[in-house]
């Protein structure tokens, strides 16, 4: 995998950048939690700037947004809502079970490095 390591202090739109690497690397059926994206990025913990960020995408995005999920594999987006009913239909489409509005993460959870040889 070729996650970017990158440093904090770095400007915006380099942080989105690395952001943006990162999440086009989640393969379908597997999620992430904002945090884990946010330390694969190299951002810290900034899983709420990664979420505030993930919310500002344009609707034409082709970039998996919906591959990410709250910590322990809540969903966050609420269900019932536009953004939550798509997520929620783009992750079954994948294969990923929801149950009681959560994922099981150790079956869908993403970790690259195990996969990296």
């Amino acid at each position: 995998m070729n996650v970017v390591a990158g440093d904090p202090r770095q400007t915006p739109e380099a942080r989105r950048t690395a952001l943006y690497v990162v999440l086009d690397q989640i393969p379908p059926g597997k999620v992430v939690s904002y945090g884990q994206l946010a330390e694969m990025a190299g951002l810290g913990r900034a899983a709420r700037w990664v979420g505030r960020t993930l919310g500002q995408l344009p609707d034409s995005t082709q970039l998996p947004w919906h591959r990410v999920i709250a910590a322990g594999g809540r969903l966050s987006l609420v269900q019932g809502t536009p953004s939550g009913d798509e997520q929620r239909a783009r992750l079954r489409a994948e294969g990923v079970t929801i149950r009681n509005n959560h994922v099981d993460m150790s079956c869908h959870g993403w970790r690259p490095m195990e996969h990296s040889g």
